[in-house]
């Protein structure tokens, strides 16, 4: 399928217009989520205009089901694929909610089923060893000290983790107030560890703010340029750190899967861990319970007396 068009008709373009603002003001999805959606909506637009359906309230189900054979056909991965079924659903949804459409077209759509990746946790020494990795007596180091920590340490989202204000750390409390999706908050401790990479910085970061030539910034972590630190900037740190610590290629998500793994290693009950990673569903946290079989499987053959 083409990814350029034509422009859209104007009903089209209306509709995709409202939806990207439902989006962004009343379900406060965050702005890559939001881009990805109204891109997918766009598409599924310029693919019904192709076929002459000018207007949404024209789509049929069956012109929705050829939409996804089409995908199917292409090059997209089937992550991709469902998501841009679920942009659909959502889109068209809406508009029914609206009374832009009489009828959904989408309701019964459904989702290609991808092959389910489980993640790749680091084992705990590993993760020592890409905390020892950063020069605290440096300033960035200290900052890429701070942000691996609290990775680590919360279980954070790489976008939670850069969108703390200073104001969100709790050092005497030990906890910190993290800002999930649509916005919903969540408060987990922090372990001691974090908590003094997070003051060492502090105690650098208002020179680092100062020297920065933007307007003045909230934020907890920052970039070299004084200003908040970006999603890329952080999940570059990983990657650097991991490769220096001679480990294999890590994000700030495989942080975030060690920290989920090794809470349910230690004992953790399921709810809990749901708690803390911010997941809506708990079938979403379900999936840490396949990483830990090698743990539970190693931990009864060194107890069971008939292993």
């Amino acid at each position: 399928m083409q990814q350029s068009s034509p422009p859209l008709s104007a009903a089209w373009r209306h509709a995709v217009a409202a939806f990207a603002l439902h989006l962004r003001e009343e379900r406060r999805l965050s702005a890559n989520t939001v881009a990805a959606y109204t891109a997918d909506a766009r598409q599924l637009a310029a693919f019904c205009d192709g076929f002459g359906i000018t207007d949404p309230g024209e789509v049929e189900p069956l012109v929705l089901r050829r939409y996804l054979g089409e995908l199917a056909r292409g090059s997209y991965a089937r992550a991709s694929m469902a998501r841009k079924s679920s942009s659909a659903r959502a889109l068209f949804a809406f508009l029914q909610r609206r009374g832009h459409i009489a009828d959904d077209p989408a309701a019964r759509l459904g989702t290609p089923r991808g092959q389910r990746r489980l993640p790749r946790p680091l084992r705990r020494e590993q993760v020592l060893a890409l905390l020892a990795v950063p020069d605290t007596a440096t300033t960035f180091g200290s900052r890429d000290s701070a942000l691996l920590e609290l990775l680590y340490a919360s279980g954070a989202r790489v976008g939670e983790a850069v969108g703390l204000d200073v104001d969100a750390v709790e050092l005497a409390q030990g906890l910190v107030t993290l800002h999930g999706k649509g916005d919903k908050q969540r408060l987990v401790p922090l372990a001691e560890p974090a908590l003094i990479a997070v003051e060492r910085w502090l105690a650098r970061r208002g020179a680092v703010a100062a020297a920065g030539a933007g307007r003045p910034t909230a934020a907890l972590l920052l970039g070299r340029d004084g200003q908040r630190m970006t999603p890329a900037q952080a999940r570059r740190v990983v990657v650097r750190c991991a490769r220096k610590a001679g480990l294999p290629h890590s994000t700030p998500h495989t942080l975030r899967h060690s920290y989920a793994t090794h809470l349910l290693e230690g004992g953790a009950d399921l709810r809990s861990v749901q708690e803390l990673l911010g997941h809506v569903a708990l079938g979403t946290t379900q999936i840490y319970t396949s990483v830990s079989r090698d743990h539970l499987r190693s931990s009864y053959e060194q107890a069971h007396p008939r292993a």
